[in-house]
């Protein structure tokens, strides 16, 4: 029911007091009667409000009860002059400044009667509406079933309702764009109101305004949910577009679980690739085989990102799928967990000229809805299949750097690393295998065979840089004890570790297994 509408009612005799000929065209949604100065927690938008102004004591009362209100969105108030036999001019003056309707309710005229009228109303027009919600449910039910994908859907709603929709995720990669794309600096404004409003659905300020709505439970966790924009702000639609925009957020959510479906089942190949990468198996054919039934070309170059948030093992998962949400921006990803809690993902090099910019802008979109928790990010140079071990590496190493570093949000790419990490990632995994086995191979024998913990000795020798007596305190052994096992470490690799060039050659060794 329009205000205007209700102020047509004869024997109600309602007189306008405040209000403009636009904002009389607001709908009603319910009616609210309350004497609470403070009354907002109880309106949810689009009431009528009648009162009998039990609580006004005073100007400043009238401000008090009109900005309350008026902040839950209530569509108008009627004052009854029953009590003060008028309506208190620092009332009309509180709606004015508010922009508040301000009706006056007669003494002889009951607010049963008012409410009736509105309700009587209200209940016809929700029958009528609920007649034409199922019939466009049964359109869209068949349009679904028919094929029709979620991006034509959102295209045949914003077609009905005359306003455009978009689905977002909280990286601001675009499910359903619109017809035209919003640029940059409007994704930034929808997803921080998205990732921060304290209710939802919410208002985004700005020219256009737009509403958001979280696709599922308003309670589900932000940042790795989607959500519905919407041109306008929702408190000024029609019922009948409310009602469209809702089965629009609803159908989303069951296009999102069908999806998950999906991601589940490749989820469990992704495990598979990472595991045998991480193995230091990233040139065989097994692993090509599983990289292609994911959906990824093993012959083009590949950038691996691995996050986690610090600290936090617990959502590991969590960070599996903000990961592979912020690397869907770049192309399908291939995503899955390690062993240590960590989140690892691949994705082909594409045509981004610079997809570690392209990554970070997608994931500092994140960062309001951080609160407490630090993430984690290292990014590999793209490289071959047959050097993906490599990779995973140098973006582990990555993501400890920046594990270091304080703030919410740290993103260390390739160009920060500059050890020998960054060496060993260019370098086929075959090689580095050969060449491990080469150098460490009598050593882990003689290990082995006689449990001698000569490897042991000789990574705690080069930790401290050749000290004796430092890595006989380390491992709590006779300083000659340490002498001998080195001394064995260099007859059974023909390195002497007293050149510089030898112990680069074992360290290296070591480093590539």
């Amino acid at each position: 029911m329009l205000l205007r509408d209700l102020l047509a009612v004869p024997e109600l005799r309602l007189r306008l007091l405040v209000g403009t000929d636009a904002a009389l065209d607001r709908p009603v949604r319910w009616v609210y009667t309350t004497d609470l100065i403070d009354p907002g927690r109880y309106l949810s938008g689009g009431e009528l409000v009648i009162s009998g102004l039990v609580w006004h004591n005073g100007p400043g009362d009238s401000d008090l009860f009109v900005d309350t209100i008026a902040d839950a969105g209530a569509a108008a108030l009627a004052a009854g002059e029953a009590r003060l036999h008028h309506v208190p001019a620092d009332l009309e003056a509180a709606c004015r400044r508010r922009g508040m309707v301000l009706i006056a309710v007669p003494e002889e005229v009951s607010f049963s009667a008012v409410t009736e009228q509105v309700t009587g109303s209200v209940t016809a027009a929700r029958g009528d509406r609920l007649a034409a919600r199922l019939g466009r449910q049964r359109e869209l039910l068949s349009a679904v079933a028919g094929g029709m994908g979620l991006t034509e859907l959102s295209g045949r709603v914003s077609e009905t309702i005359g306003v455009v929709c978009r689905i977002f995720t909280p990286t601001g990669r675009a499910i359903v764009p619109g017809p035209v794309p919003l640029t940059a600096s409007k994704v930034d404004l929808v997803v921080q109101a998205y990732l921060t409003a304290d209710r939802l659905p919410a208002n985004v300020s700005g020219q256009p305004g737009y509403s958001v709505f979280p696709v599922g439970p308003a309670l589900a966790q932000r940042l790795t949910s989607w959500f519905v924009v919407v041109v306008g702000p929702w408190q000024s639609w029609s019922p009948d577009v409310s009602d469209a925009v809702g089965e629009l957020v609803a159908f989303a959510a069951l296009d999102r679980s069908r999806r998950n479906e999906g991601r589940r089942v490749a989820r469990t190949i992704a495990d598979d690739a990472i595991r045998l990468i991480t193995a230091g198996a990233s040139g065989q054919p097994e692993t090509a085989a599983r990289l292609r039934q994911v959906g990824l070309d093993p012959t083009v170059r590949m950038m691996v990102v691995v996050a986690g948030f610090v600290d936090r093992p617990d959502l590991t998962e969590t960070a599996v799928t903000v990961l592979e949400d912020a690397v869907a921006h770049l192309g399908p990803p291939v995503a899955a967990a390690t062993s240590d809690g960590l989140a690892v993902a691949l994705v082909a090099g594409g045509q981004d000229p610079d997809p570690s910019a392209t990554l970070r802008t997608a994931l500092e979109r994140l960062q309001p809805a951080l609160g407490g928790l630090r993430l984690t990010v290292g990014i590999s140079r793209p490289s071959g299949a047959e050097a993906l071990s490599g990779a995973i590496r140098e973006a582990e190493h990555a993501r400890e750097l920046a594990r270091l570093r304080s703030g919410p949000l740290n993103v260390v790419t390739d160009a920060e690393v500059t050890s020998h990490v960054a060496l060993l990632a260019m370098v086929p995994d075959e090689v580095r295998r050969a060449f491990a086995s080469r150098v460490l191979d009598p050593v882990l024998d003689y290990d082995a065979r006689n449990d001698a913990g000569l490897v042991e000795t000789l990574e705690a020798f080069l930790d401290h840089s050749g000290s004796w007596s430092r890595v006989a305190q380390h491992l709590h052994l006779h300083v000659n004890t340490v002498r001998y096992r080195i001394s064995r470490v260099e007859e059974l690799t023909g390195r002497d570790l007293a050149r510089f060039e030898d112990r680069v050659d074992v360290f290296l060794a070591l480093r590539s297994r």
